[in-house]
Order: structure tokens, then C-alpha cells, then sequence
């Protein structure tokens, strides 16, 4: 049976996270004004890294251009319990007239990853201020290149990030859960991801003699509509699945047939059967349509995220201690979503969940979708996120030291 979070201990720790709140708001907004795109997080990793010493954490060696694995030590040996948070931006330019936006033009925080770095980095704080209580190890990984395939998640697990470790848990804001709150959800939550381009060739030639060439354009027309009827079909439509193509590139001139298109898509799937199907039947489908026209199909996987599932134990870990902390009746259920996240790939290797934290105030304007120019977060989650996961950590670690 596991041991629940002594009063005085809960009391230690609303007090602790209360007395970095400042520290955090200034890492947090630092984040925000300098973002970096997935893979160039250099001046991040390195800001990480000043804090990350600076609070006598071991820096732990990877090979790795970004991205950082840091790790505090109890007094007492133990399990050791691992805390994610990505660290990248998107190329989205910033429209929230904040006085700490974004200083550069094209690329912002537009996903909260600043809200979970400076979690993070609250969590180490506040249990180095408890490391007595501290029983066991906890690894904290700052890993880059979420928002960008193949993702940073396996580099890191490649490069130790899961070594011993029988716990992980993770965050995600969400702008559509009111501050205070949080949701969970046991089993699969976000979907795999398979990320893919359809390179279709043909031949080129003139507009005015269409019969001496093959038209890479209306062959590339027929395989992005023939897909969409084609998952409709030939998947359970139980299993929810969706095909998207955000980007198609071809063609030189109005009178010139085309005979390159590059239909750029990413492919989603709840369930295992239909994300084991989706790449085959999209290569199937595409295919007989180009031989049909006389032209060549190359598919190209870019990333092939699995599903993200959580696991009951560390969602029991978290809801027990959010209730501890803040009160009952403020835990909901996670919606099922076609979204993805590289998180998953650590849940295919050890226990853990990630839990989406509340940062929603629409007096603040706090209220916008994700991946939006003027997304907002509200900075009082912080508070919240960062008293969940140094409870939650505490409790694993105490629960489990012999």
C-alpha cells in the first residue's frame, strides 16, 4: 500500500515551491523571449545548464549538440524517479503584446514549453531545498526537439536518460483547463504519429500536349483525395484515424506540365491495428494510382511516433497527491486527442504518465489554442505543476527505498 504524504510533508512542500515562485517567473520569461527552433536550443540548453549547477545538480555527459540530463542525489539511496520537459519553439511569431514576448521574429513559444522548462527546473529547486526527504535519485531531462520529427525523445533514451529509472513523469499545459486543475487519463491519450512525404514523379512536357507527358499534378489531386476515402473505408471506424496533408510543392510554370510533386503529410491513429494498416495502405493506395497514370511514387517516413499511453500507477501517484495538495474535485479526465507527443516513446520503456496542467484565464487572455500567435499561458500554474511533481516525486521515492 502506498504511503500517502505526511501533513507536515505537504505543508513543506506548498511553502517550499511558494518561495522560488520569483526564480521561476524569471527563468520562465527568459525562456520565452529567447526561443530556439527544435535541434538549435543551444542558448537554452546552455541557460539550463548555468541553473542546473547552480542549484548543485550533476550534470550527466551525452552526446548530444542540445539537451541536457541533470541529477539529484538524496541523503539515502533509492529508485530513481526521471522528470521530463521539452525545451523547444515553433516558427510561429509572437502577436500577444506581452512586455517578455518573444524577441525573435518567426519563432515563440507557442506550445508552453517554457511554462514546462521552468516546472522543471521549480521541481529541482524546491527538492534540493528538501533533499533530506529526498530517498533516491531523480534524473532530470531537458529534452530538445520535440515539436520537429523524428523528435528528441529517442536520442535521449539512447543517450542514458532512462538508465535505471522505474518512474517518469512528464507535463503539458493546457489552455483549455481552468488554472488549479489538472486531468489524467490511464491507458492511451494522444495518438501515434507517423509523419511521411509522397514524392510522385512524372514526365514533363508542354500544357498544349498533355499526352506526351505525365501529369504529376492531377495524379498527386487523385492520391490525396483517394487516401481520404480510403481510411474512411478500410479502417475501423471505431478506431478514430486521420490523414492530413499540410503542404504540397510542384510545378515551375502555367504552361509547363509538372512532373515532380512533394505532397508533405502526417498520418494519426489511436490503436495499434490501424497504425500498424496506415502505412501500409497509404503506399498501396498512392501507388496504384501513380502506376495508373504512368508516374513513380517514393514514400518517405519521417517519424513514427508510437501512441502515448499512461500508465494507472503513476496517474494514481499524481491524482492522490494533486488531491493531498489542493483539495478533491479538481482532477478531471484527459480528452482523447489525435495530437502527439515523443513523450511516448519514454512509456514504452519504464512506468510513468504525463498529467496536462491547467493555465487557462480568460481574464488574462489565457484562453488561446496551442501553436497560435497570441497563445497565453497563466504564469499561477506554475505554482500548481511544480507542487504536483515534487509530491509526486517524493512520494514514489519514499514508497519505493527499502
Amino acid at each position: 500500500m502506498r504511503k500517502r504524504i505526511p501533513v507536515a510533508t505537504k505543508e513543506k512542500i506548498l511553502r517550499t515551491v511558494k518561495s522560488i515562485t520569483k526564480q521561476q517567473l524569471t527563468w520562465r520569461r527568459h525562456f520565452h523571449q529567447n526561443p530556439e527552433l527544435s535541434n538549435q536550443e543551444v542558448a537554452t540548453t546552455a541557460t539550463i545548464k548555468e541553473a542546473c549547477r547552480g542549484l548543485g545538480l550533476k550534470i550527466l555527459p551525452i552526446k548530444m549538440k542540445t539537451g541536457l540530463l541533470a541529477e539529484l542525489s538524496g541523503k539515502t539511496p533509492g529508485p530513481t524517479v526521471a522528470l521530463r520537459t521539452d525545451i523547444d519553439a515553433l516558427p510561429v511569431t509572437e502577436k500577444t503584446g506581452l512586455p517578455f514576448a518573444s524577441k525573435k521574429h518567426g519563432c515563440m513559444h507557442a506550445c508552453g514549453h517554457d511554462m514546462h522548462i521552468a516546472a522543471v527546473l521549480g521541481t529541482a529547486a524546491a527538492l534540493t531545498k528538501m533533499k533530506d526527504d529526498v530517498r533516491g535519485t531523480v534524473r532530470f531531462i531537458f529534452q530538445p526537439a520535440e515539436e520537429m520529427p523524428p523528435g528528441g525523445a529517442w536520442p535521449m533514451i539512447e543517450n542514458g536518460a532512462l538508465k535505471d529509472v522505474s518512474m517518469i513523469f512528464g507535463l503539458h499545459v493546457d489552455p483549455t483547463i481552468p488554472t488549479g486543475k489538472i486531468s489524467v487519463r490511464d491507458g492511451v491519450t494522444m495518438a501515434s504519429v507517423m509523419d511521411f512525404d509522397l514524392i510522385i514523379h512524372g514526365r514533363s512536357g508542354h500544357a498544349a500536349r498533355p499526352q506526351d507527358s505525365v501529369d504529376a499534378i492531377t495524379t498527386a489531386a487523385e492520391v490525396v483525395e483517394s487516401l481520404q476515402k480510403v481510411v474512411s473505408r478500410e479502417i475501423d471506424p471505431i478506431a478514430p484515424v486521420a490523414i492530413t496533408f499540410g503542404k504540397i510543392e510542384g510545378g515551375i510554370a502555367r504552361n509547363v506540365i509538372c512532373d515532380r510533386v512533394k505532397l508533405t503529410g502526417t498520418a494519426r491513429a489511436l490503436s495499434d491495428v490501424a497504425t500498424k494498416q496506415l502505412p501500409k495502405l497509404i503506399k498501396r493506395c498512392a501507388g496504384s494510382i501513380c502506376r495508373a497514370h504512368g508516374a513513380k511514387l517514393e514514400m518517405n517516413l519521417l517519424a513514427n511516433y508510437p501512441a502515448l499511453s499512461n500508465h494507472r500507477e503513476a496517474n494514481e501517484i499524481l491524482t492522490a497527491n494533486y488531491n493531498a495538495l489542493f483539495g478533491k474535485g479538481k482532477t478531471t479526465v484527459t480528452d482523447l486527442v489525435l495530437g502527439g507527443e515523443d513523450f511516448a516513446y519514454y512509456l514504452k520503456k519504464t512506468k510513468g504518465a504525463m498529467f496536462r496542467l491547467g493555465i487557462k484565464n480568460k481574464k488574462i487572455g489565457a484562453d488561446k489554442p496551442w501553436h497560435c500567435p497570441d497563445f497565453i499561458a497563466d504564469e499561477d500554474a506554475l505554482y500548481f505543476g511544480t507542487a504536483l511533481l515534487t509530491a509526486s516525486t517524493l512520494e514514489y521515492l519514499s514508497s519505493n527505498s527499502k
